[in-house]
């Protein structure tokens, strides 16, 4: 018996992992992070400000910092979900290559080193509007509506369409137009990209009691949900053009994107009422709804830059 309680201690003692840098990395939620850093970077240009291009990357930095400090915090509250998750199973804490109590301070860590660079080095208006969508991420989303309510992916969106804003303010001091444009393009998007992903992983989010749409509300009505708010995108993403916020060539570009992307949320939606299989449209509209914003956003930067030269 001693010397099996001691091999197992052996091996125990083997099998500890101490934190590296990719694994505070993996922490931070870097896709999101990046998506949340393009829009940003988006909203920046296309304020028109002439901030010293050190202050802009200062900026980005402050917004990426945040962003991955609410994606810390996040994984830090629901490591009792993402441990049973699939699609979740490996990240750090799950895995005990990070301690709930370590990704907690490095995450507070990060949002308030974010906020006071931010206002100390930009603007205290957008430090604050910074603070309040980290807060709103982490206590309003992550505790309050995740595990309550299916409008949990609706309500939280707010979080992940304010980057382009914070990034206006931070550079030029106002909330412009056009970020207030993006704002919406993000916020209209989330629902529909987040719930495709929800049809592919229906069957975990039931087992772990996180009311997603499709749990709550069946496939059907999520596809029918799915079509409207792709149909509220189709007309925000031309918002920028009609106020002259962006040209033609940003409309082509949006009218394309919007007819792919419409065309896979009415095929989703038929797959839905002859009962068919939903993985393989769910699939192509996540997917195509990344690059959707990707392309969308490139375009407006590129008709920003046309606009320039003529």
């Amino acid at each position: 018996m001693d010397n099996s309680l001691a091999s197992h201690n052996h091996h125990a003692a083997a099998n500890i992992h101490f934190p590296n840098a990719r694994d505070y990395l993996e922490l931070l939620k870097p896709r999101v992070m990046s998506l949340v850093l393009f829009t940003a970077f988006v909203g920046m240009v296309e304020a028109g400000s002439s901030t010293h291009p050190l202050l802009a990357w200062i900026a980005l930095l402050c917004i990426a910092l945040g962003a991955g400090a609410a994606g810390a915090l996040n994984m830090w509250f629901d490591s009792d979900i993402d441990a049973i998750m699939t699609r979740t199973q490996a990240r750090p804490i799950p895995q005990g290559r990070i301690l709930p109590g370590e990704a907690l301070g490095f995450g507070c860590s990060l949002a308030a080193g974010a906020v006071l660079t931010m206002g100390l080095l930009l603007n205290w208006g957008a430090a604050m509007l910074l603070a309040a969508t980290i807060a709103f991420y982490i206590f309003i989303y992550t505790m309050l509506l995740k595990r309550r309510t299916p409008l949990n992916i609706v309500i939280g969106g707010i979080a992940g369409a304010a980057p382009p804003v914070i990034g206006a303010l931070a550079v030029s001091g106002t909330i412009t137009l056009s970020s207030l444009f993006l704002f919406l393009i993000v916020f209209l998007w989330t629902p529909p990209h987040s719930w495709a992903l929800a049809l592919l992983r229906n069957r975990e989010y039931e087992e772990v009691g996180v009311p997603m749409l499709p749990a709550t509300h069946g496939a059907a009505a999520t596809c029918r949900q799915t079509l409207v708010y792709s149909l509220l995108l189709a007309g925000a993403s031309l918002l920028p053009y009609l106020y002259g916020v962006a040209g033609v060539f940003y409309l082509a570009v949006a009218l394309v994107l919007n007819g792919v992307f419409f065309a896979g949320a009415v095929r989703l939606s038929l797959a839905c009422r002859r009962n068919g299989s939903l993985a393989q449209p769910a699939r192509f509209l996540f997917r195509f709804s990344i690059l959707y914003l990707f392309l969308l956003l490139l375009a407006m930067l590129a008709d920003s830059g046309i606009g320039l030269l003529s």
